[in-house]
């Protein structure tokens, strides 16, 4: 797997690899990304976006932030990154990327974890009604792996409409079946 536009922010990784370097962490390459872990957890991860460069803190939401530069991106309950547009602006705010680095650092020695609560995905009566008519599609629905299942869960739920509902859920029956996720069904 390959860093999304690495091409497009080379300098402003280089810029982050260049501070990330000065800690006692070990540089990895997981998911594509260089990854940067302690004691063999993940601290911090180098992404690139379409709009952007991040810094990643895997237990962001732990960090203080006094200058209010961590964002969270979609649902995630514990991640937070900083985002930069250009290696001047890294190297500006090196020594407060330098100061999140060791407050995470911190946290992870102490042990410090998020608490995270399961996100309940409400099961849609479309899908409640296809599983009591069709006891073969509920047994593959609850064969498919909890990230799945709420992928599904996410689709069919966004549908304002009953009749938007039932085509999704009658649109990814055959991918249900065959066990495969929301995203891998085209």
């Amino acid at each position: 797997m390959e860093m999304a536009y690495r091409e497009r922010w080379q300098a402003e990784i280089v810029e982050l690899q260049k501070i990330l370097s000065g800690f006692d962490l070990r540089e990895e390459c997981k998911w594509g990304k260089p990854c940067y872990t302690m004691d063999g957890k993940n601290v911090v991860i180098i992404q690139g976006f379409k709009e952007y460069c991040a810094l990643g803190f895997f237990q962001g939401v732990l960090l203080k932030d006094p200058k209010k530069l961590l964002v969270q991106l979609g649902q995630v309950q514990a991640a937070r990154v900083m985002k930069f547009t250009s290696p001047k602006e890294i190297a500006s705010r090196a020594p407060t990327i330098k100061a999140y680095v060791r407050e995470a650092m911190a946290a992870e020695k102490a042990g410090m974890k998020v608490e995270t609560k399961p996100s309940a995905f409400l099961v849609p009566e479309e899908l409640k009604e296809k599983f009591r008519n069709d006891p073969r599609f509920k047994r593959a629905f609850e064969a498919l792996t909890p990230g799945r299942q709420r992928g599904y869960l996410f689709h069919f739920a966004g549908a304002k409409q009953s009749g938007t509902r039932t085509a999704r859920i009658e649109k990814a029956m055959p991918a249900i079946f065959e066990g495969r996720g929301f995203l891998e069904r085209r």
